[in-house]
């Protein structure tokens, strides 16, 4: 019940390639990446907003 072998690994691996494909794979880190810049975007424009108002 320990940690996960090698093997283990292998066959998740293999599961998620034939659910989702090679090509599928990339298109949704592409697509994570591209939230995740939004939302870094939203709060430095956030954090921007709130400190010309102080000012």
């Amino acid at each position: 019940m320990g940690s996960f072998s090698v093997w283990h690994w292998m066959i998740v691996l293999a599961v998620v390639l034939l659910l989702f494909g090679r090509g599928k794979i990339p298109e949704l880190m592409g697509d994570v990446a591209k939230g995740i810049r939004s939302f870094k975007n939203g709060l430095s424009d956030d954090t921007a907003g709130s400190a010309e108002k102080k000012s």
